[in-house]
């Protein structure tokens, strides 16, 4: 796995029969200048091209970044909000995993080798080759227990951590 430039993803495409074109340019541009631990549902990043009057459709966002998932420049993530999240996929050792909170959607990265390397060994035994490696570990964050979930949490609860990153 490589960390895609604009130019390095443009030879990849040509190599592949794909064009450079100037909306996956600007998607990629997106990614590479988010801040560390963050990601994007394909919805999100229509509204922050849509915030820079790129006219990029959420159509055409869509197929670019599945395109851009199957090449292995971004990982698809499957987290608690029940869409798809995208973000850069970054060569070892940058490679990680998530923690995610099924009731507040707190996501935390952690890194571990010994999933990566067993990963590894699994598809050089199988004859596969590696494109993306991710855990996500599904749990209730300490504060929705302490609230007593699942039965004891009121219907309107809201995790302190979501009102204080949407006040960020």
């Amino acid at each position: 796995m490589a960390h895609y430039t604009a130019a390095s993803l443009k030879a990849e495409l040509n190599s592949k029969g794909w064009r450079m074109t100037p909306q996956r340019e600007k998607i990629l541009h997106v990614f590479q200048n988010l801040p560390k631990g963050d990601h994007l549902s394909a919805e999100e990043l229509h509204e922050v091209l849509e915030q820079r009057e790129e006219g990029i459709s959420l159509s055409t966002i869509y197929r670019s970044v599945k395109l851009m998932t199957r090449m292995g420049i971004l990982r698809e993530l499957e987290l608690a909000e029940g869409h798809k999240h995208y973000e850069l996929n970054q060569p070892y050792p940058h490679h990680h995993h998530h923690i995610v909170c099924i009731q507040c959607n707190k996501t935390i990265e952690f890194k571990d080798d010994s999933i990566l390397k067993h990963s590894l060994k699994q598809c050089q035994k199988e004859g596969f080759q590696l494109i993306d490696c991710q855990l996500t570990v599904m749990t209730i964050c300490p504060e929705a227990l302490r609230m007593g979930w699942p039965s004891g949490l009121p219907s309107d609860w809201c995790c302190t951590r979501m009102i204080s990153e949407s006040k960020a």
